[in-house]
């Protein structure tokens, strides 16, 4: 696919963000704010009016990419399809029992969240299945119905489907889908052989249960975009993107809407790794600050890092074998990605003992901070930052954001100030450095949680507030350069023009790596593939194959993805995958069991991907740089610099190759960059800003 051919569109909690390459290699972009009672309208607004302004016809557009936090939100809100679950009797518990974790060691009176089905809705069948695949006791159908029947008139929109050691032998659960397809022919049905066929009961069950959830809402927010497409004379192919990094078609998306439950943050990790490959730089902690969260992943040596585990909906978002307990797991690849909620439509507030918090609630896009003038009185970050200078006062993304600063001033010395007995300047310096620390949380949980120094990384940092806090962040971390790359506030949409369609499957395989069965993996990989190519509806040989094995030291209870040597599964290869997972396990957390323990395969996995990457656009900064509002204006850098400073305020291209001493402001359409007067800043033969700490 030609990159003028497809349109990218992003939405966030406060900004909607849409991304084009014409066929010249310019990049065009828009920023409008989100349309949160029906999202799709911001979409179409913003795809329609960049292509009008650029003159492209609609018809040359073949293709629509698209990241969305429908799933992730429907999640977070509790706001998913009323779903029930049916699982093999005995086992009705298994959602509440979870895992034996407490995430907040000394809150003694911490309260896990909900289940998201109700335990009235957790209905039993009669079968068993044992581990090995052996019958135990036959499917009792009567059971089923019993559990169908008892089901009706409680307004069911949604069924979860998880038997006892269905990955082993599927037939007592296809079987379930039958008689519940037969039955309730409008409900959204999953089935864990479908979503994940996996060993661990918890992770499988959770993973079904947020599949059937978050299928409805995403059913009907796909069908009513691809609609809304249609409407405005534009494709309705529309691609999604999903957790893993890669895109699925709309069709794959709305059957697996577990995939993309973090396909927002997703897509700018993939910009990060392209526009990093292009740029030299090999070891990036990536982060993005929006309006509503704060996300953090590692490109480590050009490559990305997954995790097969994730939480949701647990104040700190990530994926991590060694915390979590308090979200709701969900057990697919992904990027390893960190989140918190803190971005610059957070809110700020003092809790019982007079402290200040920040986030994880948002004033969103509606009413948004308090200087939007908009109906909100509350405090927010981007209020903060305005108060001290480094957010324009008048307006934000290119004027089309008024901006009143005396609100802001106002909303935090009523709310915050005040009561702490604090200047309003050393306040807004208070919330700024908060949500620092908040989302230092996020960068931790990808780097020194996974074994990674921080300090051997440069951080690449985007959003339309990564430009803002990356320098404060990464002292704190003591992270010696920033990189704010071209079309940061977009950034998100950007990468996902440079995704490719990808869709991960796996297989339950437990063996001991010395009794590895080669044939039987060989036949399983090749099942795989076919069930690849029958979801892409390609042949195998147009489509890129790359096999991994979910593997661990016998005994233990977590596995670490690698990938498997190409060719045949011999000796060589194995010792081959042997010393991938030594390293990995070396890496993630500090040693080894080098002949200690027998290593053991838990699963295969296959990836399949379409096309390749395009490479990034190259970027006339000059070209496009907007004049900025004034030339300098007072900015309040903290204590340790003094009196608020004069500071000039710049376009990306006045920025020179050569550094240059802060303080500074880069103002863009989309995003701010601030350089405070400790630091340099230059323009790479990329147009990156590089910012040098000292």
């Amino acid at each position: 696919m030609m990159l003028d051919r497809r349109i990218a569109s992003d939405i966030g909690g406060t900004f909607t963000d849409i991304a084009y390459v014409g066929a010249d290699g310019q990049l065009a972009t828009g920023k409008l704010p989100s349309t949160p009672a029906n999202y799709a309208d911001g979409v179409v607004q913003g795809v329609v009016e960049l292509l009008r302004r650029q003159e492209v016809a609609f018809g040359q557009i073949e293709e629509v990419l698209h990241g969305c936090t429908v799933a992730t939100n429907a999640i977070l809100e509790h706001k998913g399809a009323r779903t029930a679950l049916l699982t093999t009797a005995g086992f009705r518990d298994v959602l509440e029992l979870r895992r034996i974790r407490v995430p907040r060691l000394y809150e003694p009176l911490y309260v896990k969240p909900p289940p998201l089905v109700p335990r009235r809705w957790r209905l039993e069948v009669d079968e068993r299945v044992a581990a090995d695949g052996s019958v135990v006791r036959a499917l009792d159908e009567a059971s089923v119905e019993r559990a169908i029947a008892a089901l009706g008139g409680q307004g069911i929109e949604a069924v979860a489907v998880t038997l006892l050691h269905s990955y082993a032998n599927p037939a007592h659960e296809r079987r379930v889908g039958e008689l519940l397809t037969a039955a309730l022919p409008h409900v959204f049905i999953s089935l864990s052989v479908d979503v994940l066929p996996e060993i661990r009961e918890y992770e499988r069950t959770s993973t079904t249960v947020i599949n059937s959830y978050v299928g409805p809402p995403v059913k009907a927010y796909i069908e009513t975009m691809i609609g809304r497409l249609a409407d405005a004379g534009l494709p309705k192919r529309l691609l999604v993107m999903q957790s893993s990094g890669g895109i699925l078609d709309a069709a794959t998306a709305v059957q697996r809407p577990a995939q993309i439950v973090e396909c927002g943050p997703a897509a700018g990790v993939i910009g990060a790794l392209e526009v990093g490959r292009r740029s030299g730089f090999e070891n990036l902690i990536t982060f993005d600050m929006g309006g509503t969260t704060a996300k953090a992943a590692i490109i480590e040596n050009g490559a990305l890092l997954h995790s097969d585990v994730f939480e949701v909906g647990g104040g700190l978002s990530a994926g991590s074998a060694l915390g979590g307990g308090g979200g709701y797991t969900l057990k697919l690849p992904a990027i390893d990605i960190s989140e918190v909620g803190a971005g610059g439509g957070s809110l700020v507030w003092l809790d019982k003992a007079g402290s200040m918090k920040v986030g994880p609630e948002s004033a969103g896009a509606v009413p948004g901070p308090a200087c939007y003038d908009l109906g909100g009185d509350e405090p927010t970050v981007s209020d903060a930052n305005v108060v001290l200078g480094y957010l324009n006062p008048e307006a934000l993304a290119g004027g089309t954001v008024p901006i009143r600063a005396e609100l802001s001033r106002h909303a935090i010395e009523r709310r915050i100030a005040r009561p702490l007995g604090r200047e309003v300047l050393e306040t807004a310096f208070g919330i700024h450095t908060v949500a620092n620390a908040t989302m230092m949380r996020a960068v931790k949980g990808v780097t020194t949680y996974r074994g990674r120094d921080p300090r051997t990384f440069s951080l690449f940092a985007f959003g339309g507030n990564g430009g803002v806090h990356g320098v404060d962040l990464a002292r704190v971390l003591q992270i010696g350069e920033v990189i704010v790359p071209p079309a940061a506030g977009v950034f998100s949409a950007v990468g996902l023009l440079y995704a490719r369609q990808e869709l991960n499957l796996s297989k339950a395989f437990l063996h001991l790596l010395h009794d590895f069965p080669a044939g039987k993996a060989e036949a399983d990989y090749a099942e795989l593939r076919a069930a690849i190519a029958g979801h892409m509806d390609r042949p195998e040989a147009a489509i890129d194959f790359e096999r991994q094995a979910d593997m661990r030291y016998r005994g233990q209870a977590f596995e670490l993805t690698v990938s498997l040597p190409d060719g045949p599964l011999d000796g060589e290869r194995l010792g081959q995958l042997a010393a991938r997972f030594e390293t990995e396990h070396e890496q993630r957390y500090g040693h080894r069991f080098a002949g200690a323990y027998p290593l053991e395969v838990v699963n295969l996995r296959l990836v399949g991907r379409l096309g390749e990457a395009p490479a990034p656009p190259a970027i006339d900064v000059v070209a496009a740089a907007q004049a900025a509002g004034q030339s300098d204006r007072e900015v309040y850098f903290g204590p340790a610099f003094g009196p608020p400073l004069a500071t000039p305020i710049v376009s990306r291209a006045e920025i020179g190759l050569s550094p240059q001493p802060g303080p500074l402001i880069v103002e863009e359409y989309d995003a701010t960059t601030v350089v405070p007067p400790d630091c340099t800043i230059r323009r790479d033969g990329h147009g990156n800003l590089v910012i040098g700490l000292p």
